[in-house]
């Protein structure tokens, strides 16, 4: 894995790629995450290949707040992802959380390493499915999109009731409102 350059605008340095072995670390924090009894219903696909990368992306859908902004261009784009799913076969009325817990402790080691992500649960999940051919024992549950992180995001505290919404300025900078501290932590 190369370092990525200063951030700019947009996406990913599609052209950084992820390795194989570095998907392979951060499946495995997913694969050591807690799960429902212990049932261990989570399985992972992982891509790093451009070709499988191109049949993904467009199976996605990117920033509901961005209206003008269909998702990264190519050359922007996730140099990697990670579909998690669910062995149907496995899970035996275990609570939808474990693929939550998976998905959150694969994006704090991807960002140990360097690399950008973004949760996406707003999936084609019927078209993912045809161009992987991914049998229908397994539900489709989310996908991580990752790589070296090409824009700049920053978290700005908000009041408890301002609007959530996250936003790009004219520097093409990302936004992202976050309630403060002392908004969410009750004293009772």
């Amino acid at each position: 894995m190369s370092p990525a350059p200063a951030a700019r605008d947009g996406g990913f340095y599609e052209d950084l790629t992820v390795s194989q072995e570095t998907l392979l670390e951060l499946v495995d924090l997913g694969r050591l995450s807690p799960t429902g009894g212990n049932k261990q219903p989570l399985k992972f696909i992982i891509s790093w290949e451009k070709e499988k990368n191109e049949l993904i992306y467009p199976t996605l859908a990117w920033a509901g707040y961005l209206t003008d902004w269909a998702g990264p261009e190519a050359g922007e784009r996730p140099a990697a992802y990670i579909i998690i799913l669910e062995d149907k076969d496995i899970n035996m009325n275990v609570p939808k959380i474990d693929f939550g817990i998976a998905a959150q402790s694969i994006m704090l080691g991807a960002a140990e390493k360097g690399l950008g992500g973004c949760m996406i649960y707003m999936v084609q999940r019927q078209k993912l499915r045809e161009v992987l051919h991914i049998p229908e024992k397994y539900e489709i549950l989310m996908v991580l999109a990752l790589g070296q992180p090409k824009e700049e995001v920053v978290v700005d505290e908000i009041e408890n009731e301002a609007d959530i919404k996250y936003w790009r300025d004219n520097n093409r900078v990302h936004h992202v409102p976050k309630r403060k501290l002392k908004d969410v932590v009750l004293e009772l």
